[in-house]
């Protein structure tokens, strides 16, 4: 059975088959998570994301993850936050569905994911929720028969309680009231 769970945990420390990245275009080492991941991966991620070399925002891309206890690692890229007038939603949204794709066409059972774009690339963090969340539950509603397991990892409680209050404000929408 599909699930989402909001921990409070490591990106790097969870027990799924895939971990996502939240990217730059150029798929490039930088700090925080992404640094984070790149550290537990090690020198050959550096390696294959250079051979990748670009990512356009709103998509994900797919790497071994090396010396991480995943199979996979999803290199999304999310938006810099403007004035939420530049489809940052859109892409927002979209480089989650695309990273949820992969997991699925990778059949992959369990991916965790950080905040997207909430940390340096700016963007409110409720409102990130709400895309991550949103994009999570249609993916369920469009794929009711495949099982997958939906960690988000998180550090900083404040975070994770507004998590927690999208996800029931959103379960409790007609939209998703069969997901239950």
């Amino acid at each position: 059975m599909s699930s989402i769970e909001i921990k409070k945990v490591g990106i790097t420390n969870t027990d799924c088959e895939c971990v996502v990245n939240a990217a730059n275009e150029y798929l490039l080492e930088g700090g925080g998570v992404c640094g984070a991941i790149f550290k537990a991966a090690g020198p050959l991620l550096t390696d294959a994301c250079n051979k990748i070399g670009h990512c356009d925002c709103g998509s994900a891309v797919l790497t071994d993850a090396y010396n991480m206890n995943a199979r996979y690692i999803i290199h999304a890229v999310g938006p810099v936050y403007h004035d939420g007038k530049h489809h940052e939603d859109q892409l927002l949204y979209s480089a989650y569905k695309q990273s949820l794709k992969l997991a699925k066409d990778n059949n992959c059972h369990s991916i965790a994911f950080c905040m997207i774009s909430a940390g340096i690339f700016g963007y409110p963090v409720v409102e990130a929720w709400r895309k991550a969340l949103q994009a999570c539950m249609d993916f369920f509603l469009d794929h009711p028969d495949y099982d997958l397991r939906i960690v988000f990892a998180c550090i900083d409680d404040n975070v994770i309680n507004m998590g927690n209050d999208v996800l029931t404000e959103l379960k409790k929408s007609r939209k998703y009231s069969t997901l239950e």
